[in-house]
C-alpha cells in the first residue's frame, strides 16, 4: 500500500468523514460517522478525530485538513470567511490553524456575502466548489449543491460573484412533520416516489412561485377530495419546494446560465429528475469527489512538499 501523505476530513453539523490520502490524492482508507459539530462540541472535537485517526492507522505526523462546521464559531476554532467576490482558490490561503495539537492541523474558512440587502454565508460548501470546478474554471455558470440548506453559486472565470442559500431541505421536514401536511404524508415512506406528482409540482412552483403557499395546500385538500395519495402528496411537497429553489436561482443567475450539479445518493437523484422536468441543461459532479479534490488542492497549497 502506498504512503499516506494527509488526511482530509469534511466535518458536517451531523456527519463526519474522514479519508486517508496518499500523495497521489488517492483514498487509502475512510471513515465515517454521525460525530458532526452538535455531537463533538459535547464529547471534544479532538476525542472524535483522535479516535477516526486510530481507525484508519493514521500516522502520528500527517497533517490533517479540514473543512465544514469544525470552523464555525461554535465549532473548533473559527476559521472565518473569505468575502465574496473572490477567487475560487482565495480559500486555499486562509486556513486557521488548530493549537495544542501534536500534528498540523488546519481548517478551511468558508464564504461570505457581506451585502445588506442579501447577507448570507456557506462553510464546507466552498471547498465542494473549488473541488468541483478547480480553481481555473472559464465561463460563467451556476453551481447547486443540495442539502439542508441548498447552495447556488454564481461563478465567472473562477471568480464567486455571489451566492444564494435556500432552506429546502429544512423547510421540507418542517413541513412534512410539524404541520398539518404531515396527516397527507403519513405512511409514504413505504411506498415508491410518485414521479409524475413530483414533476407536476416542480413545474407548477417554477413557473408560478407566487403560488408557493397555496401549491403546498394542495397536498392536503387534494387528498381531501381527489384521493391523492400520501406518496403523491410527499411528492407534490418535495417538488413544490425544489421548483421555488430552483425559480429563485435561475432568477438570480439568469436564463440560460450553465448548471454544475454538485450532489450524491437520494438529492441527485431529485435534482436530476427536476432539471430534467423543467428541460434545463446540467452537468453533474459527485458529492465526495468534489469535497475530496478541494482538501486535495488545500493540502498542495500549505504541504506543497
Amino acid at each position: 500500500m502506498a504512503d499516506p501523505a494527509y488526511v482530509a476530513v469534511d466535518w458536517g453539523t451531523s456527519s463526519f468523514r474522514l479519508w486517508l490520502i496518499d500523495k497521489d490524492d488517492s483514498t487509502l482508507a475512510e471513515s465515517r460517522s454521525n460525530e458532526g459539530m452538535t455531537t463533538a462540541a459535547k464529547t471534544g472535537f479532538a476525542e472524535v478525530l483522535a479516535s477516526h485517526l486510530a481507525k484508519v492507522n493514521a500516522p502520528e505526523n500527517l497533517p490533517v485538513i479540514i473543512c465544514g462546521m469544525a470552523g464555525a464559531k461554535q465549532g473548533w476554532v473559527e476559521a472565518g470567511y473569505v468575502d465574496v467576490p473572490t477567487s475560487l482558490s482565495s480559500v486555499l490561503t486562509r486556513a486557521a490553524t488548530v493549537p495544542g495539537q501534536s500534528r498540523d492541523v488546519r481548517i478551511l474558512p468558508g464564504l461570505a456575502q457581506r451585502d445588506q440587502t442579501k447577507p448570507d454565508v456557506m462553510r464546507g460548501e466552498e471547498t465542494q466548489l473549488l473541488g468541483a470546478l478547480g480553481p481555473a474554471s472559464t465561463g460563467s455558470q451556476a453551481v447547486c449543491m443540495p442539502g439542508t440548506h441548498s447552495k447556488w453559486v454564481r461563478v465567472t472565470d473562477g471568480w464567486v460573484t455571489g451566492f444564494s442559500s435556500f432552506m429546502t431541505g429544512e423547510l421540507f421536514d418542517a413541513i412534512s412533520k410539524h404541520t398539518i401536511l404531515s396527516h397527507a404524508v403519513a405512511g409514504a415512506e413505504q411506498t415508491p416516489t410518485d414521479e409524475a406528482a413530483f414533476d407536476s409540482a416542480i413545474k407548477a412552483a417554477y413557473a408560478q412561485p407566487v403560488m408557493a403557499t397555496n401549491l403546498l395546500f394542495t397536498a392536503r385538500s387534494g387528498q381531501l377530495l381527489h384521493g391523492l395519495t400520501a406518496a403523491a402528496a410527499q411528492a407534490k411537497i418535495s417538488g413544490t419546494l425544489i421548483g421555488l429553489e430552483i425559480a429563485g436561482a435561475i432568477a438570480a443567475a439568469g436564463a440560460g446560465v450553465n448548471i454544475t450539479l454538485v450532489a450524491a445518493g437520494r438529492l441527485q437523484g431529485l435534482y436530476e429528475a427536476a432539471f430534467k422536468a423543467l428541460s434545463l441543461s446540467f452537468d453533474t459532479i459527485d458529492a465526495d469527489t468534489a469535497v475530496r479534490g478541494g482538501l486535495a488542492a488545500a493540502a498542495k497549497a500549505i504541504w506543497p512538499n
